[in-house]
């Protein structure tokens, strides 16, 4: 028996009042302070989404500007995508992939390490393992690297390093590996403890110093870090290019260099978080690329299924599995999640990979990039933006007091953060801040007419953070 699906109807305004006070009475939403939601930061019901807008209840529609948690790729709704999951829902919903296989999660393996970044010198990325979301995949590298190094012998590999701002992910591991003191402060007794190495980050150059010459600095720092603790280290996990929510601070590709060659000479895996920054956000389709490394670990979620479904994946190489191929069940990866491999979620990935062939998305990005730093280029000389950056499809506004010492508002920085928040939303554009740093992360089918609202709506948004007191 088929039944007729609808979307939700748009509702009165007092019907929105009523959805939300149900919702309120039961829901727990992510990275945020409830009572808010009562109050400065009230909650916006969305009904349905079309390339790069959301629609509200009320028929209100808003610019997705940060590409809802920076997943979604080529829209909302894509026709493909939709078709693909509609397909392969009505033929398998979901299998055990612990001693099972089927099409689509073959497929979607068979197709990554083809893509996945190459370089000359090290034995390219050839096994896949699935998992459900980016904190996952995170985890699963982390395991997988200490593992390896257990099962050939190696047991004083206890330690990670992970770099200063850096982000991994909510689950105790990869939250572990991460240093924005508002996720990580309470937690802090749960948490291994990596070492912190300094952050590439160009944004901290001396003056006079190129960006490439702060990561060259900052990969020197790392070195000491190897010489001196090298032989107990498992992996460096680090996010190529962007530290996405530590600010989208961006970093020179001669630091990915450099620290590839350094865990190569102390023996160190290097682990890849392109959670955010892969599938084509920073201009090529893995930040990997831009510096000609292959990392032993290379960790997708996000755009990895267009941002329809939840999905991830951990690349690595044949050094790596062999490192688990023995008789003894103990010295087996016994890492499990439900829905890994989920043959729905492949098939959304299939799709937008299908995309990526069929769009020349790569290329047309470049365009696109170009036409928002022409967007984003009357902001550079407003007298509280102290660094306007840019890495591919990620631009980034850092919000300061004062220009010339790039000091900070010290002042009410939460409710500065809600305010333009909530003039971006009445401009048009979900614009959702990162303290005082202000972003572009939008689908890659914005248009003219979008960027022209994400315009608008930075400038108001820029407007109601100075003038919130």
């Amino acid at each position: 028996m088929t039944q007729n699906i609808s979307i939700a109807p748009m509702l009165a305004e007092g019907d929105v009042e009523a959805f939300l006070t149900r919702d309120l009475a039961v829901v727990w939403h992510p990275c945020t302070q409830m009572r808010e939601h009562r109050g400065e930061l009230p909650l916006l019901p969305i009904r349905r989404g079309r390339g790069a807008w959301l629609e509200g209840l009320d028929g209100r529609r808003y610019l997705d500007g940060i590409s809802s948690w920076w997943t979604n790729l080529f829209g909302h709704a894509h026709p493909h995508i939709a078709q693909a999951i509609g397909a392969q829902a009505a033929e398998l919903e979901h299998v055990i992939y612990a001693g099972f296989a089927h099409e689509p999660g073959l497929r979607l393996a068979e197709r990554l390490v083809a893509i996945a970044p190459r370089s000359a010198t090290h034995a390219p990325l050839s096994r896949v393992f699935y998992g459900e979301n980016g904190s996952a995949a995170i985890e699963i590298a982390l395991k997988m690297s200490f593992h390896a190094h257990q099962n050939r012998g190696d047991g004083q590999r206890t330690r990670f390093v992970a770099l200063q701002n850096g982000y991994h992910g909510e689950t105790l591991g990869a939250l572990a590996m991460s240093d924005i003191p508002l996720y990580r402060r309470i937690y802090a007794p749960l948490l291994l403890e990596p070492v912190f190495a300094p952050s590439p980050d160009a944004y901290h150059a001396e003056p006079g110093e190129s960006a490439e010459a702060c990561a060259r600095r900052a990969a020197a720092a790392l070195a000491v870090l190897f010489e001196r603790d090298g032989a107990t280290i498992s992996a460096l996990v680090l996010e190529p290019l962007v530290q996405c929510a530590g600010g989208m601070r961006m970093h020179h590709p001669a630091y990915l260099a450099e620290a590839r060659r350094l865990c190569d000479a102390h023996g160190v895996h290097l682990i890849a978080d392109e959670i955010a920054v892969g599938f084509g956000r920073t201009g090529t389709l893995f930040a990997c690329e831009q510096a000609g490394i292959t990392p032993d670990f290379l960790c997708l979620s996000k755009g990895l299924s267009g941002g329809a479904l939840p999905l991830s994946a951990v690349l690595t190489h044949d050094s790596i599995f062999e490192a688990f191929w023995s008789e003894d069940r103990t010295r087996a990866f016994l890492h499990s999640h439900s829905f890994a491999g989920n043959p729905v979620a492949c098939a959304a990935a299939n799709a937008t990979l299908d995309l990526f062939e069929s769009t020349g998305a790569i290329a047309a990005n470049r365009g696109t990039a170009a036409k928002l730093a022409t967007a984003a280029a009357r902001f550079a000389d407003h007298p509280a933006v102290g660094d306007l950056r840019q890495t591919g499809m990620i631009l980034a506004f850092e919000l300061v007091e004062d220009r010339a010492t790039r000091r900070e508002y010290t002042d009410h920085p939460r409710q500065r953060a809600l305010a333009a928040y909530r003039a971006g939303l009445d401009a048009g554009a979900v614009l959702r801040p990162l303290g005082n740093v202000l972003y572009w992360m939008p689908p890659y089918c914005i248009d003219d007419e979008a960027i022209a609202v994400l315009d608008r709506a930075t400038a108001a948004a820029i407007e109601a953070y100075v003038r919130c007191a």
